[in-house]
């Protein structure tokens, strides 16, 4: 059985994903510090909605949705309730960061790319020497998602709030349509991550 599952750790980790030549940035002290802090945040994920009812629907549709990626109902409920906190905490739409993951990795919590990108979000290691620590596993689900939502929400920052380019910044491909492209089109067309019941209110922030 042991073997078995190393196998199948071996044969998910090789799979493509997608990712871009990121390149590491030197980050300002307050920038880093910021970074560090969220990073930091030991709160157990938790669906973020004015109204519990909300919360329900939005979980029960996008389950429906992602059924077919993630057949078992624990960990799928499971997913879905820490992308919308990590997403809300960082200020982001969860069903972008639902397209983000969809193209990056396809949902496939051990990906790797071929420059090295890791897990769901495709998290570059260098983050986890500038903004993290050794003891950061970027193939944890948590892990990985907090990472990639703090990224994002560097960037989105940094372009005071031009997602096109936030998203060629995430990918290490700015200037070029390609991955925002992708990315716009899986929240909004193909997946239609971006579609909930219109009585549905998300917080769109939670205080750390």
């Amino acid at each position: 059985m042991l073997r078995l599952a190393l196998v199948s750790f071996i044969f998910l980790a090789a799979l493509p994903a997608l990712a871009g030549a990121q390149k590491e940035e030197a980050l300002s002290l307050s920038v880093a510090t910021a970074m560090q802090r969220s990073i930091s945040d030991r709160t157990e994920p938790r669906l973020v909605f004015t109204n519990p009812g909300d919360g329900k629907a939005w979980l029960a549709e996008m389950s429906t949705r992602l059924q077919k990626k993630i057949p078992d109902d624990f960990m799928r409920e499971k997913l879905l309730t820490a992308i919308h906190y990590e997403a809300t905490r960082a200020g982001l739409d969860p069903q972008l960061v639902l397209g983000l993951i969809q193209v990056e990795s396809g949902f496939r919590k051990y990906a790797i790319s071929s420059v090295g990108a890791r897990g769901l979000m495709q998290v570059m290691p260098f983050w986890q020497r500038s903004i993290g620590n050794n003891e950061h596993n970027l193939f944890d689900m948590y892990t990985n998602l907090r990472f990639g939502c703090t990224i994002l929400r560097h960037y989105l920052d940094i372009e005071r709030g031009d997602l096109y380019r936030a998203l060629g910044r995430y990918n290490g491909s700015l200037g070029k349509p390609e991955y925002p492209n992708l990315v716009l089109g899986a929240w909004k067309n193909q997946w239609n991550w971006q579609t909930n019941p219109a009585h549905i209110q998300a917080v769109s922030y939670v205080s750390k």
